[in-house]
């Protein structure tokens, strides 16, 4: 259930992150927001640029349950809540 939350917190993230991105506002996470500077004027570049990311979270996510780091996941997945919920209060306040 662990994975499971992470799958779904990682993609509700990138979801509110697209949603930030179409209201205007910038990335905060510097290494995402290069990657997506790099990737504007490609078709789907912005999904690539998030997609890439977001698909490797959910590799270390499923190697940290496999190995046992339930604990790790669980903080992991904590955080990633958060994230997603002050995303969407702020997207919530600018409609």
């Amino acid at each position: 259930m662990l994975l499971v939350t992470f799958v779904l917190l990682q993609t509700m993230d990138a979801l509110t992150t697209v949603a930030f991105l179409h209201m205007g506002v910038s990335e905060a996470n510097p290494l995402i927001r290069l990657a997506l500077d790099k990737s504007a004027g490609y078709p789907a570049g912005q999904v690539l640029a998030l997609a890439a990311p977001k698909l490797f979270a959910v590799a270390l996510g499923a190697f940290a349950w496999r190995s046992g780091r339930k604990r790790l996941l669980l903080l992991m997945d904590i955080l990633f809540s958060l994230c997603v919920a002050w995303n969407a209060a702020i997207i919530l306040l600018k409609l």
